[in-house]
């Protein structure tokens, strides 16, 4: 954490980035606040999303725009079945110097950039996902058996199209852990449509202007991490999680509604995501409010319904609220 900035500076020049970042958007976004929100407090939290809507949503505008207003490199993988993990994290070429000799030369594929859009991320089968694994969890890529550090900050944002499932392939359980949300986008409001129909430029970014630079981004991650929490508000965070797991709860509507809970990284993933939230919001303390505003999407992907609760179309959101109910 910078020392040379007080917390409440900090905290201000925080909140103010978040005011900069969302009129900056604007400009090429019409409505969608509350994802927009989420993906700030992903961002700052240092945690990678998934992005759950139907085609023109603008999900790709979305990550687009993000980059730039935050002077990232961008890169975009449109997985298909074809798509093989060296087309994500690169392969060496013999390449010839002008004495003639010839040595490997290793090009880097497009995970080495800064926000990188894993597009319709189901549609490629389980082998190349995995070529995701190691990067979202270490910022690491091992190739040919040599390791390379991703440049930080470093932010998978993968779309998946609900609609159509045929050729598509689900993510292992252990990929979806290392998502830090899952985020539903719905359809916009009415008269966010008609703005969106009537504006010819909907899709141009070019008028976006960066807000703050990689450097500035990582001292408000590192800041993040040291903001104080209650361990009574951790406590409740992880009464939260733990009441989702069959084995661990006495209550009837879980035990016959999940087949597994989610696991300890969902309790670290709440506390660090409402710390970036009461950052994001000016405030220097969590409170439950915060983690309200963040288990949703921590958990929606971390819940295993059973058959019974899948057969009579239960959804995660209504064990969520139930746990919520219980917690009161």
């Amino acid at each position: 954490m910078e020392t040379s900035i007080k917390p409440e500076e900090m905290i201000n020049k925080i909140h103010h980035f978040q005011q900069n970042i969302l009129k900056e958007l604007s400009k090429s976004i019409i409505g969608q606040k509350k994802i927009l929100d989420l993906l700030l407090i992903a961002l700052l939290a240092d945690g990678h999303c998934i992005l759950h809507g139907v085609p023109g949503l603008a999900k790709t505008l979305i990550v687009h725009s993000l980059a730039k207003v935050l002077d990232l490199s961008f890169s975009r993988i449109q997985f298909t079945p074809d798509l093989m993990p060296a087309d994500v994290t690169g392969t060496e070429i013999i390449e010839e110097d002008s004495k003639g000799h010839r040595h490997f030369k290793f090009v880097k594929g497009p995970i080495f950039a800064n926000i990188v859009l894993a597009d319709e991320i189901n549609r490629t089968p389980p082998k190349t996902q995995s070529a995701l694994l190691q990067a979202m969890q270490e910022k690491q890529v091992t190739v040919y058996g040599k390791t390379y550090t991703l440049d930080l900050p470093f932010f998978v944002l993968a779309t998946e199209n609900p609609i159509e499932q045929e050729g598509t392939y689900m993510l292992p359980e252990a990929q979806l852990d290392r998502f830090l949300f899952n985020i539903d986008l719905d359809y916009p409001q009415f008269q966010e449509e008609v703005q969106i129909a009537s504006k010819k430029n909907y899709f141009n970014i070019e008028n976006i202007n960066t807000v703050i630079g990689q450097e500035e981004l990582r001292s408000f991650q590192n800041f993040i991490e040291h903001i104080p929490i209650s361990e009574k508000i951790i406590s409740y965070a992880v009464k939260l999680v733990a009441s989702t797991r069959p084995q661990s709860t006495t209550d009837s509507y879980i035990k016959d509604a999940v087949a597994f809970g989610a696991g300890p990284r969902a309790s670290q993933n709440i506390v660090i995501a409402s710390k970036a939230n009461a950052a994001l919001n000016g405030n220097y303390s969590v409170t439950k409010e915060d983690i309200h505003k963040v288990i949703y999407p921590i958990l929606k992907h971390r819940i295993i319904l059973n058959f019974s609760a899948v057969s009579t179309k239960l959804s995660t959101k209504q064990i969520i609220d139930h746990i919520l109910k219980l917690s009161e």
